[in-house]
């Protein structure tokens, strides 16, 4: 569970646990290792944090893990070089899953398991938020995997206000810059870059779309973007809030049969899966956030079965493809297995291992469907926006009289017209701290807040899982890609150039395949790797 020894302990990740931790209700005891930190949880478990866990890369500071894990490398993607995020992306991270595998740990033990320790690694979390682009660099048909061309967003006004736009449909991009004038093959060119940049943390745009900005104040942008039905987010200069709790946990009801207090006395061997084996997860999300969270909780050892509409999601279909989607199956009557097709490889790194019901959320059929799989499930994660949950039967009231003791965890993007990363970034003061000196608010093109979102969204759902085996109440949990940038920025500062020997990736399938970090994966059938459980846990 140790890496080599060098440069200082990871404290920042030891301090992001602890806080977590004690948040949540759990005593904590903070100690040093040779070469980690150690945390005391709950009297009763060891968490072990270090730069390198099982991988046998020499890193021993922040910046090191960045270099070799491959995080300077794909931030650095809109600069043409690898480039070091201005912010400890890493080991934040990595605090938040030493507290996430405490507290699965710690239920586990409150139901008669065995764990006494856990272990997890700065680098292994770097890998983890990596994971959609390591996938689609080793994909065998790398289309898309490392887009080539510099630049992107913010756009100036004339006013000199620096924004970020969101355009989810291409009829709201193209009608908005068609009404500042721009060319219609202009816009149409500049549309595929700009909806791949989530994926591909690239956006070369053509010059036309930020010179039409520069000629028009912000006030009358914002108008246009709202009657075209875009988002614009204007990008603060400086932070307005530093860390925090980034999710809110309270008690609902009292807990059903999934849910009742009171560990058995004397621990059995731990279950086969991991510490959440046993726990049954329903997922409905889209993108990178709730997906994520749900990937987390199926390596910790949940059943997790995702929603999705009639066909699959959209996104199982955008390249580089792989033929190992590894989808466990359906998970309910009319659950459809996608495992055996070709599938997105960013798609799978997110999905591997999820069963999968198709239902059709806008007819009383499917809705029915997604109730009846929620009756048998602990925990019900969701995306959806606030505004449509009771029209889908899917508010927590409604939910907790289906499955009384059920956890609800609802994730955001924290406020309105904040439904996806750049624009939170932008709003929060993040893209400022992440500005190269000299340079306007610019956001990374790495999918941090999304990442750390999601993150954020799995230990909170452990810390409620733990907290219904604690209390016998049902819990509500609520977290969102806001609260996510609020703890980086908490966590600013440059980390300068590798101070460890590490080496520095320009390749993540290089790296994928380097001997050193076998640990940190497994390939599927046709090479494509997707990363492992960043968790060591010990009996």
């Amino acid at each position: 569970m140790s890496g080599p020894v060098l440069g200082t302990r990871p404290r920042l990740a030891r301090e992001v646990a602890a806080g977590l931790l004690r948040a949540s209700g759990v005593r904590v005891a903070e100690g040093d290792l040779p070469d980690g930190e150690l945390l005391e949880v709950g009297g009763e478990l060891a968490c072990r944090i270090s730069w390198a866990g099982p991988l046998g890369l020499a890193v021993g500071s922040e910046a090191d893990v960045q270099a070799a894990c491959g995080v300077m490398h794909v931030h650095g993607r809109r600069y043409g070089a690898p480039t070091p995020l201005r912010v400890d992306f890493a080991s934040v991270a990595a605090g938040v899953l030493a507290a996430t595998g405490a507290l699965a740990a710690l239920r586990a033990r409150r139901a008669g398991t065995a764990y006494r320790e856990v272990g997890v690694s700065v680098a292994q979390a770097a890998l983890l938020g990596l994971a959609q682009y390591l996938a689609a660099a080793t994909a065998p048909d790398r289309e898309g995997a490392e887009p080539a061309g510099t630049g992107g967003p913010p756009f100036r006004a004339a006013d000199g206000v620096w924004f970020e736009l969101e355009a989810l449909a291409a009829d709201g991009w193209l009608r908005f810059w068609s009404e500042l004038g721009v060319d219609r093959r202009v816009v149409g060119r500049a549309w595929l870059p700009f909806q791949a940049r989530y994926g591909t943390a690239a956006c070369p745009l053509p010059e036309e779309l930020f010179a039409a900005a520069r000629a028009v104040g912000h006030r009358r942008l914002a108008r246009i973007a709202a009657e075209c039905g875009v988002e614009l987010t204007v990008a603060a200069a400086r932070p307005g809030v530093l860390g925090g709790m980034p999710w809110r946990l309270r008690a609902g009801g009292a807990a059903g049969s999934g849910g009742a207090a009171g560990a058995a006395s004397s621990p059995s061997a731990p279950p086969t899966r991991g510490p959440l084996d046993g726990v049954t997860v329903v997922e409905i999300a889209r993108r990178v956030q709730g997906p994520l969270a749900g990937r987390v909780l199926a390596l910790l050892g949940a059943t997790v079965v995702r929603v999705e509409p009639p066909g699959g999601d959209p996104l199982r279909g955008v390249p580089p493809m792989t033929a190992d989607g590894g989808a466990a199956g359906g998970g309910a009557s009319g659950g459809v297995v996608h495992g055996a097709a070709a599938v997105s490889a960013r798609f799978a790194a997110l999905n591997r291992g999820k069963g999968v019901l198709e239902a059709d959320l806008r007819d009383a059929e499917g809705r029915s469907a997604v109730r009846e799989l929620v009756r048998g499930a602990d925990v019900l994660l969701h995306s959806l926006a606030p505004a449509k949950v009771a029209g889908l039967g899917l508010d927590a009231g409604t939910v907790a009289a289906l499955r009384p003791g059920l956890v609800y965890a609802q994730a955001s993007g924290g406020g309105p017209g904040l439904s996806t990363d750049y624009p939170v970034q932008a709003h929060s003061g993040l893209a400022a701290l992440l500005a190269p000196d000299g340079l306007p608010p610019r956001p990374t093109l790495l999918t941090v807040c999304d990442v750390l979102g999601g993150l954020v969204c799995a230990a909170g759902a452990v810390a409620a899982l733990e907290a219904r085996e604690r209390t016998g109440r049902a819990q509500h949990v609520e977290s969102s890609l806001l609260s996510a940038a609020r703890l980086l920025c908490g966590a600013a500062g440059d980390p300068g150039a590798p101070d460890g020997g590490a080496e520095v990736c320009t390749d993540l399938g290089v790296l994928a395949r380097d001997p050193r970090v076998a640990a940190a994966f497994e390939f599927g059938a046709d090479g494509c790797a997707f990363v492992r459980a960043p968790w060591e846990f010990g009996t």
